[in-house]
């Protein structure tokens, strides 16, 4: 039974056991239901305290329900029916108590925490609000100024904190169950105190304002947070039922709206990577001890990462001068998490002591179970480095390549282990981002790709699994969606429009300005390796190359296609571009045209589904929902929008295709349909079913 009640004496116990996070589903409802009936019509129970079994409260609703029709008793009557039981109820919170979770504790008559749980409305992370009453009880506990914050940023606040703002009524100090027991006693035989009875704060209009400025600028685009904080202004002045009816009917609203759909879809894709037929079954190789070559910015990352997730972690350098020099950038990084606040000095110091250690010699890594390359992006240097790795590495251990781009077959043939030689492609800065492209070469143990996503778990990350090609998934797709904005500044469009009109979409940064951040010299270097297979028909980014002949590399440099300097710190248009690129476009013979907002948008969006769809048909992405979640989690695509292929069967794939035929009409190279696109267009398909395992 999902839900158990038993009397303890005077106090009544309702106990939820529904591993592994204690969801509310449908059977966790009916049988609160009936728990709650039971103590209602318990002469013997003059309180009771409700319980969840495991290590957390309720952390939300059962995500294998989500998007099929809502089963009675729903949620929002269930808490109702809690609130007016004519007895209090202590609800004891212990992990998480999250969404559902929460409007159930608020449900309750009282609460009280253990010292280390979190409480928190994130659905507005799915393009909701909270539907169950939390717009609506929240503020009548916390105020109105942390109820607005909660409900629209779903920030998970922890215990000490909900105390504070009136969440809870006490923390445990010492076993949650015996505390909340005796709270129950004490309130025996008292009138419960129902939240819905309290009055609600006073609005302050201002306040509203100005956290919905705020927003606009942090999550442009998105409703959900505005129509969460409407659903708390509106009920202020309302009777509380009717407030909650108002909540209800906005909640219903967002159900309907596209950001709905896209945000479930990334949820759940986020969650299906992972599930790949080659690896169901296969133990991963135990990892202990990393090694990490290179000490630069991303070989850095990579080590705060594994040390952050408790690994141990060796860094080698090419000689001790240059092993100091990374030791320090990894104190540094592991610095910036203790002023963050995401770490405790005494642990900092504790992992630098005994899990970290640099040095400059290969020899250190004899031991590792796990060595992740992150040198020069060179084909020569890599293939150096794994000779020199595959003479001194143990038997069974895993040697990782982070290249962006490069052949991981190539670079696996250089040893006499390639089974145990596969691609790791972190991205930067790699202590942050959360995607891992795991990187499957021809003769890769399946045990090794099993590693590589049991790593990806161990640090927090989401992997994805990729075939090899140039730039694999995410840098392949990059390379093409780049070259259909470059086109169109040769063609006459300013950097800073295409920015600007691509932000306006939703994208956290425009090309120019992500170029300036990651360095213009990777795009030359990148281009230069390529040139002697370039078609003589592509077309060169001629300004890029010369920004980089003049020194200008981005924010590294303080200027490239943006100045940064003191008054401009994230960046300030360049006066002296236009110039450059009016030279560029007079040597080519160009006659620069205007370019409306809408078309580059267009003509962008066309470009990345285009070589999306190739990158799904020839296997390189499995699915068009692992395209989906590579973009979303390393390449800024809005979350809101679901990943390019959600959006493009959102859009209308016979749409698109008719947009590149159109623009293919004065280039033909480029703009050509990929056949998957084509075939699911013509038979009004969808990516959506590729997810299903449909056949295209």
């Amino acid at each position: 039974m999902p839900v158990t009640y038993h009397r303890d004496g005077a106090v009544g116990i309702i106990t939820i056991a529904n591993p592994p996070v204690n969801a509310m589903s449908h059977a966790v409802r009916e049988g609160l239901a009936t728990a709650i009936d039971a103590f209602a019509g318990d002469d013997h129970a003059l309180s009771a305290v409700l319980l969840c079994d495991g290590r957390t409260w309720v952390a939300g609703a059962d995500i294998s329900e989500f998007g099929k029709p809502p089963v009675e008793p729903y949620l929002p009557d269930l808490i109702n029916r809690l609130e007016a039981v004519k007895k209090p109820v202590v609800a004891a919170i212990h992990g998480t108590a999250l969404g559902g979770g929460l409007e159930l504790a608020l449900g309750a008559h009282a609460r009280i925490a253990a010292p280390q749980a979190r409480m928190g409305l994130p659905e507005v992370t799915l393009g909701l609000l909270p539907g169950a009453g939390g717009t609506q009880r929240l503020p009548r506990l916390t105020g109105l100024a942390p109820a607005l914050d909660m409900v629209s940023s779903a920030r998970q606040v922890a215990a000490p904190e909900a105390l504070d703002l009136g969440l809870i009524d006490r923390l445990s100090q010492g076993d949650l169950t015996a505390d909340a027991m005796e709270f129950a006693r004490e309130l025996a035989g008292t009138a419960p105190r129902r939240t819905g009875d309290l009055p609600a704060p006073a609005n302050d209009p201002a306040l509203v304002e100005q956290i919905k400025t705020k927003l606009a600028r942090k999550v442009p685009g998105q409703v959900a947070q505005a129509r969460a904080i409407d659903a708390v202004v509106q009920g202020l002045d309302l009777p509380f039922a009717q407030g909650l009816a108002q909540e209800r009917d906005k909640f219903q609203e967002l159900m309907q709206t596209p950001q709905r759909a896209a945000m479930i879809h990334a949820f759940f894709s986020e969650r299906a990577v992972a599930q790949l037929p080659e690896i169901a079954g296969v133990t991963p190789r135990a990892i202990d001890r990393i090694g990490v070559i290179g000490g630069g910015t991303m070989g850095a990352g990579i080590a705060v990462s594994a040390l952050l997730s408790g690994l141990d972690v060796t860094l080698v350098e090419r000689d001790d001068a240059a092993a100091e020099k990374a030791a320090a950038g990894v104190a540094k990084m592991l610095e910036g998490s203790v002023k963050r606040g995401k770490l405790k000095a005494d642990k900092r110091d504790a992992i630098l002591s005994g899990r970290f250690r640099a040095a400059g010699d290969y020899a250190a890594l004899s031991q590792a179970d796990l060595m992740i390359e992150a040198v020069f992006e060179k084909m020569e240097v890599k293939e150096d480095v794994f000779t020199r790795l595959d003479a001194i590495a143990k038997p069974g251990a895993i040697l990782a390549t982070n290249t962006s781009y490069l052949d991981v077959n190539r670079i696996a043939a250089v040893t006499g282990r390639p089974q145990d030689v596969i691609g790791l492609h972190f991205f930067s800065p790699a202590h942050v981002m959360r995607l891992l492209e795991v990187v499957v070469a021809d003769r890769t143990a399946p045990d090794v790709t099993a590693t590589g996503f049991a790593l990806a778990r161990k640090l927090k990350k989401i992997a994805v699994r990729a075939g090899v090609c140039d730039g694999f998934i995410g840098n392949r797709i990059l390379s093409h969606y780049r070259a259909a904005a470059d086109a169109m500044v040769l063609d006459g469009a300013s950097p800073y429009q295409i920015d600007r009109a691509l932000t306006d979409f939703g994208f956290a940064m425009g090309p120019y300005a992500v170029s300036d951040l990651a360095g213009l010299d990777i795009g030359y270097f990148t281009r230069q390796r390529k040139a002697a297979d370039r078609h003589p028909r592509d077309r060169v980014p001629v300004f890029a190359d010369r920004l980089y002949e003049q020194g200008h590399l981005g924010r590294k440099s303080g200027q490239g296609y943006y100045i940064y300097d003191e008054g401009s710190p994230n960046g300030r248009q360049d006066p002296a571009l236009e110039d450059l690129l009016a030279e560029v476009r007079a040597d080519l013979g160009i006659t620069p045209r205007d370019f409306t907002d809408a078309e580059i948008t267009a003509r962008y969006m066309a470009a990345m589904v285009n070589e999306s769809a190739r990158v799904v048909q020839d296997g390189t992405a499995l699915r068009p929902l692992d395209v989906d979640v590579v973009l979303l989690n390393g390449y800024g695509f809005p979350r809101w929008r679901g990943g390019p292929l959600h959006w493009a069967d959102r859009q209308g794939l016979a749409g698109i295709v008719a947009d590149i035929e159109g623009f293919a009409e004065t280039d033909d190279h480029y703009w050509q349909v990929a056949p998957l696109l084509r075939d699911l267009a013509q038979r009004g398909g969808s990516f959506a079913e590729l997810n299903e395992g449909k056949p295209a």
